[in-house]
């Protein structure tokens, strides 16, 4: 696409923006009576206009039912505690590219992280004898300088199996000369510690570079060496097209309050997929993972629930559910491949903008098919007093030390216009 540099081109864009309409479905913050231009939902998104009236259906049900509201409804809602959970299935499943039996809204995304591991992190014993040295399959491979919960949770599961984490742990870093991870050197690290590998987790999107990782090729590479594969989807879902049934992937999960707009906190969910459904994998059982059929009998000996449901441990906190089936119906409405459609639009004019300032570095790959929404500027000089300067001036970004910047125009509330105008601004600065 060719770009002006121009408000009549910016505003020329949003009158004929298919998703114009859906900004209208979220409170955007202000101040002193003006909108801010908010390009921090790489962060946390914006609460849509029908979260609070989702709440207060739930809230009427439980100050009118109490417990009943498990099994019974009122007026008000429409859906039985029960079965609550389910109701999400059909959006996230659009959502990520799956058949619903495969995602299931639950707990947080390390909590889920640690969940998954028990299943598919499956190491050899520290004191295996190993009849050929390199033949203990017991290390994860990851990508260095992924989000730190990530981190922390890798190096505490190789512990509580035995390793250290300097042993098990196998990181690929950066090019130097990029700063960027290529996808042959995620696949010459699978093919290069296949005997030991037992499992590969990483990001599909980086949340400090923005990169989108390619993960049907990464999954494929796994799947040829038969070795587990796992992804944080943080910063990828809602942001850009995925189909986890069919590249393969075995597990992921993801949190909710970024561009699914789910609020602080919110839901987070995971996708197990159908290949393991019929297989009896190791598991930290609780009792909402049971069979929902009998799970009032309170038998000994755990029954999974079919699919996704039966890695559930705990009852659903029905008050963010109802936050985020709000929130994500919103998504499936407009449906990925229009977001990504105006994603790429809108952050290629966000590029265009910037073009011009020689001191700022963009670090996320300028080829749209290895980023989503975010830009991750680097300015060296006098970078923390720019972000303050944007701040003050109502563009909301988001600030990575030691120099990065973060902008993520989201397709479902930013404009044209607003990208145009935080060009205007740094042209100030």
């Amino acid at each position: 696409m060719t770009y002006e540099n121009s408000l009549s081109f910016a505003q020329q864009l949003d009158q004929i923006d298919p998703l114009r309409s859906f900004r209208d479905r979220f409170h955007i913050p202000q101040r002193n009576g003006h909108d801010l231009i908010y390009l921090c939902g790489n962060s946390l998104g914006l609460q849509p206009k029908t979260a609070r009236a989702a709440l207060e259906k739930e809230l009427t049900t439980w100050q009118n039912l109490g417990v009943e509201g498990w099994f019974d409804v009122t007026e008000a809602a429409e859906q039985p505690w029960l079965g609550y959970h389910a109701t999400c299935k059909e959006a996230l499943a659009q959502i990520v590219g799956s058949e619903p039996a495969e995602v299931c809204p639950m707990n947080a995304l390390t909590v889920n992280l640690h969940l998954l591991l028990a299943s598919f992190y499956k190491p050899d014993s520290p004191s295996l004898g190993e009849s050929t040295p390199g033949t203990k399959k017991y290390k994860i491979l990851t990508i260095k300088g992924d989000f730190p919960s990530d981190q922390y949770a890798l190096e505490t599961q190789v512990k509580l199996h035995g390793y250290r984490a300097a042993d098990a742990i196998i990181e690929i870093a950066p090019r130097p000369d990029d700063g960027l991870i290529h996808t042959t050197d995620i696949q010459l690290a699978i093919a290069e510690h296949v005997d030991s590998l037992a499992v590969i987790w990483m990001s599909g999107l980086n949340y400090y570079t923005g990169q989108v990782y390619n993960m049907a090729a990464i999954a494929e590479t796994a799947r040829k060496y038969r070795i587990p594969i796992g992804f944080d989807l943080a910063h990828a879902i809602g942001n850009v097209p995925l189909r986890l049934h069919e590249w393969g992937v075995d597990f992921a999960t993801w949190c909710s309050y970024k561009y699914l707009n789910g609020g602080p906190g919110a839901v987070s969910g995971v996708f197990v997929h159908q290949k393991h459904h019929d297989q009896l994998l190791p598991r930290l059982a609780g009792w909402w993972g049971y069979r929902e059929d009998k799970r009032f009998d309170m038998a000994p000996g755990f029954l999974p629930a079919p699919g996704a449901d039966g890695w559930q441990v705990s009852t659903p906190n029905i008050l963010a559910l109802s936050l985020h089936r709000a929130a994500i119906a919103i998504t499936a409405e407009a449906g990925i491949v229009a977001i990504r459609q105006k994603s790429e639009k809108l952050t290629g004019f966000l590029e265009f903008v910037l073009s011009p300032f020689h001191d700022i570095q963009i670090l996320t790959p300028d080829d749209p098919n290895q980023r989503g929404c975010q830009l991750s500027l680097i300015v060296r000089k006098n970078g923390k007093a720019l972000f303050n300067y944007l701040a003050e001036q109502g563009i909301i970004g988001d600030w990575r030390e030691p120099d990065c910047i973060r902008l993520a125009p989201t397709p479902l509330y930013n404009t044209f216009e607003e990208v145009w105008r935080v060009g205007e601004v740094i042209g100030k600065f």
